[in-house]
């Protein structure tokens, strides 16, 4: 009896066996990935996530279901993410806000760079410098200038404490060597009766939220915070052409996977992503949204990721930046 047992129950550790192992051979993915967007649905970040979500499921030949995790600056959608397997089907997609909030919160319970493994850059989408048309200045060497004249008089709205265009102030005002009153609201959308009415001067904003505004002549841009011009606007300089030689920030979108992911699905992720920004269809659906298109290789996305966190944590030490 003892022995037919044994027999038995070797005989289902085989088929045990067997079975895991044809799990492992099957390629991956094999069943649908989770992206989760750690923002509100209808936001930039969850555009842009739904429209790559497609493409990748197109790729993979699985579906990408997009989940909304928002919060906290973007860390419990990211949290979630960190504490996941890693194996392929939970992903993240990130923005620069993650770099930020690694300088924000003090327990985070996951690590900004040790916690996940970077599959590619996405995207980015690029802010601008704009004033109030009542502002006597129409260059950044003129606002400088005013600033200097009138010092804490000229104010600076912001989307809230420790937010992208708050950090974008702070170091504009570091680097120009002003003093501009901040003033946070909730949100860009609590700004612009404000900025309009010219109650606030100044804002760094995104381009597709401001540049219509700028068009009808309701606000003036001064510079373009990024690298490169604009292509639809090659008249606004960059902020580092008007006077302020280094002054860049790249509002960045990237996939971000659990650490230890195995480098061959990073490979499959990255080439899909590859894939889906150089498609021309998508290109031109994100172009009418702000959004450039653009993939990196993981060790490029590690590196941005890892100059962000130190470069914010600069910005928020020396401004002594608070949460509300």
């Amino acid at each position: 009896m003892r022995k037919k047992v044994a027999r038995l129950v070797t005989l289902a550790l085989s088929v045990c066996a067997l079975a895991t192992g044809a799990a492992m051979a099957q390629p991956y993915p094999a069943r649908p990935v989770r992206l989760i967007v750690p923002f509100p649905p209808a936001g930039a970040t969850d555009v842009l996530g739904r429209a790559i979500a497609q493409k990748l499921s197109e790729g993979l030949g699985q579906p990408v279901l997009v989940e909304n995790r928002p919060g906290a600056g973007s860390t419990i959608g990211s949290d979630q993410v960190a504490k996941a397997a890693p194996d392929g089907y939970t992903l993240l997609l990130a923005s620069g806000s993650l770099a930020i909030a690694a300088n924000l919160y003090g327990k985070l319970g996951f690590d900004v760079i040790k916690s996940f493994t970077p599959v590619s850059l996405v995207g980015h989408v690029p802010h601008m410098l704009v004033v109030n048309p009542s502002v006597p200045a129409n260059s950044v060497k003129e606002l400088i200038a005013l600033a200097k004249s009138r010092p804490g008089q000229l104010s600076a709205a912001s989307q809230g404490n420790g937010t992208l265009s708050h950090l974008e102030l702070e170091m504009f005002k570091e680097a120009a060597g002003v003093d501009i009153l901040h003033v946070p609201y909730k949100g860009s959308n609590n700004v612009m009766p404000d900025l309009l009415a010219g109650n606030v001067s100044v804002f760094f904003d995104s381009v597709p939220s401001s540049m219509p505004l700028v068009k009808n002549g309701k606000l003036k841009a001064l510079g373009v915070v990024g690298a490169k011009r604009l292509p639809t606007s090659p008249d606004i300089p960059t902020l580092a052409e008007a006077g302020l030689p280094g002054f860049e920030v790249k509002n960045w979108f990237a996939l971000l996977a659990p650490a230890g992911t195995p480098k061959e699905i990073v490979q499959v992720l990255n080439a899909q992503v590859q894939k889906a920004v150089a498609a021309p269809d998508l290109a031109e659906r994100m172009a009418s949204q702000g959004v450039v298109l653009e993939a990196s290789t993981p060790v490029q996305l590690a590196a941005l990721v890892k100059t962000d966190v130190a470069k914010w944590g600069k910005v928020v030490k020396d401004a002594n930046v608070r949460m509300n």
